[in-house]
């Protein structure tokens, strides 16, 4: 099939292997200009000298830019507020990455009057599909090319070989044995011997943590501020989010804090093994989850579960521009205005315990929860509670002893299964 007729492309260009070869793919099997564009999110990769690599591998224009500032604010801290945790451990590092990316490259191609763009991620994973419904969401008459569903290049040598024969510049400098991805929130690891979900993965591969058997014998304090639920303040210092974040990072990398080893499901129905590390992630959830347990209520507070789990499937399968993320957005927003307050960390050897919480908005008592005399709870109200909360088992049983009914806790009969 002919590969349809388009003029320019923007690429969401890291400067690495593949996507410096997708540059001179483009242009060669589209006879197309190519613009490429690269998200600095706090990966912390060299990022001086992509123009000009751009150049050499033949793109006519190149954009970097530091989007750390929308990163945080507008993608992480809104999942984070949700408590959205995928498959209940991940905290969606990537997932949210690739839709501000996405609308990044939206907003070049229709700058730069391109009727395409392009991305390096593979037929296998999770990505091309964030990178995809973002350009759908926001202008879907672009087209996509995803060079890994259409070029013949199946392996890193295949890749090398084309770079050299079209003049593509390849840094010397040795590949990792680990496909990685990071951000300023988190560092993922997957590929080699953690594709063996029974391997322990090897010391060397962590980045930003400590082993917790190698991290300071004595225990950390850190105190988080957050306001309306958002953190602003660390052990009594104001800081902007990507100062929070970079900070928390550190501190918790110092003491083991943040990691995680998952088998996942991936959207396209495969299952993947993943490393992650989100040292300053993990600190911010625990002490926010415990914020809420002072200053939501009980219905509230278990409805938001339901909310996160639904929030994060949205962000990790890509919907992040869809109606009823913006909806829940607007819960979220209204359930979190009196949840502000500071919470007491403790780090200890990858541990992070939530050894203390206050605020001015919460509905914790003191005089009701304390179990020595008092004069505000009367004790006796219970039995009356408890005689209305178990009507219906009462009933249910009354049903049975009369021989009206059939008992639904009967232990189920086992005998076909048993062996011989």
């Amino acid at each position: 099939m002919a590969p349809k007729k388009v003029s320019k492309v923007v690429l969401a260009y890291s400067g690495g292997l593949d996507t410096s070869c997708i540059v001179p793919w483009l242009i060669e099997k589209y006879g197309c200009e190519v613009v490429t564009f690269t998200a600095d999110l706090g990966q912390e990769e060299e990022l001086d000298g992509l123009p000009e690599k751009a150049r050499i591998s033949g793109a006519v224009k190149s954009y970097v830019e530091d989007l750390r500032q929308e990163f945080v604010k507008e993608y992480v801290f809104p999942t984070m507020r949700a408590g959205a945790i995928y498959e209940r451990q991940y905290l969606l590092g990537t997932s949210f990455a690739r839709p501000l990316i996405a609308k990044r490259l939206v907003e070049i191609a229709e700058l730069e009057g391109a009727d395409a763009i392009a991305h390096g991620a593979t037929g296998k994973g999770n990505d091309q599909v964030r990178f995809e419904l973002g350009v759908m969401a926001l202008n879907p008459r672009l087209t996509v090319i995803a060079p890994w569903r259409e070029w013949s290049i199946r392996s890193r040598q295949d890749a090398l070989e084309y770079a050299t024969a079209h003049g593509v510049p390849v840094t010397a400098t040795g590949k990792s044995k680990y496909s990685r991805d990071r951000n300023l929130w988190h560092l993922s690891h997957e590929g080699h011997i953690l594709e063996n979900p029974w391997m322990e993965p090897e010391e060397d591969m962590f980045l930003l943590t400590v082993a917790p058997e190698a991290a300071p014998d004595e225990p950390r304090y850190v105190e988080i501020d957050f306001k309306a639920g958002i953190p602003f303040r660390v052990d009594g210092v104001a800081r902007g989010a990507v100062e929070l974040v970079s900070y928390l990072n550190k501190v918790g990398g110092e003491h083991g804090v943040g990691r995680v080893d998952i088998v996942e499901n991936r959207l396209v129905g495969i299952k993947s093994r993943g490393v992650y590390e989100t040292p300053g992630g993990t600190m911010l959830y625990a002490a926010l989850r415990a914020l809420e347990t002072l200053c939501l209520d009980g219905l509230t507070m278990h409805y938001k579960d339901v909310v996160a789990e639904q929030y994060a499937e949205m962000v990790y399968n890509g919907k992040w521009f869809t109606p009823l993320r913006t909806a829940l957005d607007a819960f979220v927003d209204q359930i979190m205005q009196n949840v502000t307050g500071t919470v007491r960390l403790k780090l200890y050897k990858g541990s992070c315990t939530v050894v203390g919480r206050k605020s001015p908005y919460s509905l914790y008592r003191e005089d009701y929860a304390t179990f020595g005399e008092d004069d505000v709870y009367d004790q006796s109200d219970a039995e009356g509670f408890i005689h209305l909360f178990g009507l219906p088992l009462k009933v249910k049983a009354l049903l049975d002893i009369e021989g009206l009914g059939k008992s639904s806790y009967a232990q189920p009969d086992f005998t076909a299964f048993k062996r011989d």
